[in-house]
């Protein structure tokens, strides 16, 4: 099943094992039984370290889909896919295997001691799709919280072979994490915001007590780049350059640019897709001394003469120069209805859950190049496309709206403010609008609604310390100043017009180049 190519390459993946890690594949008179063997053994084909095995069911039922779950060293690691993890899965069976044998990059410390005290025992189930980009990231994360924890049960399932339970749940989107057949979280999630889904819905056990955290103090730099998308990563190579020691605080390497599905603007680069760009910036990163503190989150920031940096993880470190880079998230239309059916009609990747609504009507709201871009991706998926723009004419680029307007699904609705997104307590069947012309309010049928209305700026632990527009753009100058001295910020959370990748990275540069130079009239 896997081609000769790939086998090499996992035999060198796999030569760090050094331990025994099983792969059980449970007995299924599904068709697809022979499919996942084979998958599973040409796995094993690739390392001693790697045993397959064929359980059996002494009496007990066959599973209905294809299904393994992974062990180690004789004993459950409570990782189950009722999948055949091809596709962007097949990554997440590869880092299993890694990572059950403690190989791979982990969560820190801090995070570790957060997993270790969540409340025992915890059974979850993710819901994903082979041809998901979102739904990886999301499993691999899961994974990885199940083997820390010790006595966490996590069951990636392949919707493809769940489709009545899909139906019974009322999941319209992937990933989606169920618990107790109840809803978690619909969507990417980071790993911070994912721990803190899992404390508040299984709880704390106070009764594990936790070590203070070595090393509290990170040290101090000359710069820390607040942020690791494009703008971030452009910052602190420029900065690393220039013999300036440097540290980059970030969720995670790329920031937005992980989201985003095709790139044909980058110049010099015809295409591209996010997760490969992102993956680029990280290679490029790597290749300077730069300290890289992924997973963290900055809590406040104390101006001083070495101005302190206090993380949501109680890490703090000090630097003469700031850059804030942190971006920008996907702004929510505020109205009721939205929150209580994302997941269930209410979605903000095309990508991801436009195939949920084959052949059904589906509503995207915003006229600007990534709605335009949904309801194009949208129409070659789905019945029927209605797009709504609160202004008289779509913002788009022309060419993007001449390709929609040739599309014979798709409805242009202008001058619309949508007020509310209405249900039936399990999924979207209709939104509300006003006709801001005639303020006719008309309510429309249809499946789900993909919101693609623009970006939030991600500024809201600056409130405090820097000039923010009402919008929460920071207040930048023409290189990357702002209002507070030593401090500077690029890309998509700066006041600068274009939200565009180009655009970022060279404002990142700028923004380096700046307080490079304030640097030495200092001196």
């Amino acid at each position: 099943m896997l081609d000769h190519a790939i086998k090499e390459q996992l035999k060198s993946v796999f030569a760090v094992l050094e331990n025994d890690v099983e792969l059980v594949c449970d007995e299924s008179s599904h068709e697809d039984q022979k499919e996942l063997i084979e998958m599973l053994q040409d796995v094993a084909s690739t390392s001693s370290k790697i045993i397959f095995k064929e359980a059996s069911s002494a009496g007990s039922p066959k599973s209905p889909s294809p299904q393994f779950h992974i062990e180690y060293q004789g004993r459950p690691t409570g990782i189950i896919f009722k999948a055949i993890p091809g596709g962007h899965e097949f990554t997440s069976l590869i880092l299993a295997i890694l990572n059950t044998d403690g190989k791979g990059k982990m969560p820190d410390a801090a995070l570790t001691q957060r997993i270790k005290r969540l409340k025992r025992p915890i059974s979850l189930q993710t819901y994903m799709s082979l041809t998901c980009e979102n739904c990886p990231d999301v499993v691999q994360t899961l994974n990885q919280i199940a083997l820390i924890h010790g006595d966490f049960k996590h069951e990636i399932i392949d919707g493809g072979y769940a489709q009545d339970e899909i139906k019974t749940l009322g999941i319209q989107g992937v990933p989606s994490l169920i618990v107790n057949s109840n809803l978690m979280h619909s969507g990417r999630i980071q790993l911070l915001d994912l721990i803190a889904k899992l404390e508040q819905t299984f709880g704390v056990d106070e009764s594990i007590k936790v070590a203070p955290l070595e090393n509290a103090n990170l040290g101090h730099f000359d710069v820390v780049v607040v942020g690791g998308g494009p703008a971030g990563a452009s910052a602190a190579i420029y900065s690393v350059r220039k013999g300036l020691s440097t540290a980059i605080i970030t969720e995670k390497i790329g920031g937005q640019v992980l989201e985003t599905k095709g790139i044909e603007n980058l110049i010099s680069i015809p295409f591209t897709e996010g997760p490969k760009l992102a993956g680029h910036l990280s290679e490029h990163i790597a290749s300077y001394p730069i300290q890289v503190l992924e997973n963290r989150r900055v809590k406040k920031i104390q101006q001083a003469e070495k101005k302190h940096i206090e993380l949501e993880s109680g890490e703090y470190l000090t630097a003469n120069s700031i850059i804030i880079t942190t971006g920008a998230k996907w702004r929510e239309l505020g109205i009721p209805g939205e929150k209580d059916y994302i997941g269930r009609g209410v979605a903000f990747c095309p990508h991801c859950d436009g195939p949920y609504y084959k052949g059904k009507k589906v509503a995207v709201v915003g006229g600007g190049n990534s709605g335009v871009e949904a309801a194009i991706d949208l129409a070659g998926i789905v019945g029927e496309v209605v797009l709504f723009e609160y202004q008289d004419q779509l913002k788009a680029d022309q060419v993007l709206v001449d390709k929609l307007k040739s599309l014979s699904n798709v409805s242009i609705v202008t001058n619309a403010k949508t007020q509310q997104i209405l249900g039936d307590g399990q999924k979207v069947n209709a939104i509300e609008f006003e006709d801001r012309l005639s303020h006719n309010v008309i309510k429309m049928d249809l499946d789900g609604v993909f919101v693609q209305i623009g970006l939030l700026p991600n500024s809201s632990f600056l409130k405090d310390t820097l000039e923010l527009t009402k919008f929460g753009e920071i207040v930048v100058d023409n290189k990357g100043r702002t209002s507070a001295k030593g401090i500077y910020a690029a890309g998509d959370v700066t006041t600068v017009p274009y939200k565009q990748i180009i655009i970022a990275m060279g404002e990142g540069a700028k923004a380096a180049l700046a307080a490079f130079e304030d640097r030495m009239y200092q001196h």
